[in-house]
């Protein structure tokens, strides 16, 4: 029986070192993810903008040129450069994952697939339409509103003569 427990013991110890090993390893992941930064930059050079490994926003800045362009283009352009940062997430979730766990790990693989799922590649960048401000509805905090047109003059009434059968002045016979 002695040897029972000698072996028991020694697969029990090697049981443990490798659960040590392996929570070192996803510690060491899990630092290596919390300390990566996503910086992109929209392509018109007027929006930056870093994330943390997470997707959430650190910082933004926005260039002056951005001035001259209409607000709801520059919050367009955010978003697009915010997108664009956050698909990047799994792709360097899978970086760290295979220089510190490996790939073959199943915790590891649901986390990138997580990150997937979250953070999608970001939509294709196509110019958007250009602004019709007549066909805009709501308020335009650039310009104030047009004036309204004055209302168009009436014709004057003729005076009405008394009714002839025979003669419709040029009127309208239904009335």
């Amino acid at each position: 029986m002695p040897d029972d427990v000698g072996g028991s013991e020694r697969m029990l110890a090697q049981w443990e070192t490798s659960i040590r090993q392996k929570a070192e390893r996803y510690q060491s992941m899990a630092e290596r993810v919390q300390g990566l930064s996503i910086t992109e930059t929209s392509r018109d050079g007027t929006i930056r903008l870093t994330i943390g490994s997470n997707g959430i926003l650190s910082s933004v800045d926005i260039a002056e040129s951005a001035r001259d362009k209409r607000m709801a283009e520059v919050s367009a352009e955010i978003m697009r450069t915010l997108q664009k940062a956050q698909s990047r997430i799994p792709e360097l979730l899978q970086q760290a994952m295979a220089e510190t766990i490996g790939t073959q790990d199943e915790t590891a693989n649901a986390l990138f697939a997580e990150a997937r799922k979250n953070f999608p590649p970001a939509p294709a960048e196509d110019v958007p339409p250009p602004v019709n401000p007549e066909l805009r509805f709501g308020i335009d905090d650039d310009q104030p509103p047009a004036p309204a047109p004055p209302p168009a003059p009436r014709p004057p009434s003729r005076p009405r003569r008394p009714e002839d059968d025979e003669d419709f002045d040029g009127g309208s016979f239904l009335s």
